[in-house]
């Protein structure tokens, strides 16, 4: 096939810069999911009544373990060799390294300590709900990383496919990060529908699982046709990501069984947690 016939992809990941400030479209699209993610929220607790004294906790809560949880997911999962040995450059988040699994995994460690100290409902009561815009926030995140000309694909020769001119590549590679931020947007999509147009949020766990479900099996599959992140997933059958994966699969697909089987849970809203 003819190289015209794909993608030239040299953009700039900033910008713009001021002196020491240097605005990124990573950050940019990183702010913009959780600047959303708080008004949806808000909006949910609006719609049921809750208490928007928690909001301010929560989205603290949520952005320092996205941030904590996917840098120390990097370091632990993919590089521990090197940062053994440079751990103060474990700090250094603005060099890039962060690992979704990581942000999962964070995230759930902080929403469970915020459910026992402010909510003083069940975990999943309030993963039903911090999912809905999360995914959204994932699909913005790969946008990011396409701007960032990182985390693509292995060669390809579909119409499609983008030669990263950023790194030096001279031939089309798949744009993974394409293909996963759609597939987040389908789960936001199917998020929004179980949320505002079904009973869903009544059976606790049933959204989270799903997203779980969604989230992670896209993720599995797409792993397949990326390039490998570090050395050590050479001749692996499957790579990091995928083995993560598989236990966050299982998980969703026995959260939603399990909501579904368990029924509908009615949390009465008392005085703490009427709206404000």
């Amino acid at each position: 096939m003819n190289i015209l016939s794909f993608i030239h992809w040299n953009v700039s990941p900033e910008i713009f810069s001021l002196g020491p400030l240097h605005v990124r479209w990573y950050g940019l699209m990183f702010a913009i999911g959780f600047l959303f993610g708080y008004q949806h929220v808000e909006k949910m607790f609006k719609h049921e009544n809750l208490n928007l004294k928690w909001l301010e906790s929560l989205f603290i809560y949520m952005i320092v373990a996205t941030v904590v949880g996917a840098r120390l997911g990097h370091v632990l999962f993919y590089a521990w060799d090197y940062y053994s040995q440079h751990p103060i450059e474990i700090l250094y988040v603005w060099q890039g390294g962060l690992a979704s699994h990581g942000g999962t995994l964070g995230i759930l460690i902080a929403l469970t300590i915020w459910s026992k100290k402010v909510s003083k409902r069940n975990l999943l009561w309030v993963l039903d709900r911090v999912v809905v815009p999360t995914a959204l926030v994932a699909a913005l995140i790969r946008f990011g990383n396409l701007m960032n000309s990182e985390i693509y694909g292995v060669q390809t020769s579909l119409p499609w496919g983008f030669i990263f001119e950023r790194n030096q590549e001279t031939v089309a590679k798949h744009p993974t990060q394409i293909y996963e931020s759609l597939s987040y947007m389908l789960t936001f999509g199917v998020m929004l529908y179980m949320y505002w147009k079904t009973k869903a949020k009544d059976y606790e766990g049933l959204i989270f699982g799903v997203f779980f479900t969604m989230i992670f099996t896209a993720r599995f599959f797409i792993e397949f046709i990326k390039e490998e992140q570090e050395a050590f997933e050479k001749g692996m059958a499957l790579n990091m990501g995928q083995l993560l994966s598989i236990p966050f699969v299982i998980a969703g697909i026995y959260l939603a069984i399990r909501a579904v089987k368990k029924g509908v849970v009615v949390y009465k809203n008392t005085a703490e947690s009427g709206k404000k």
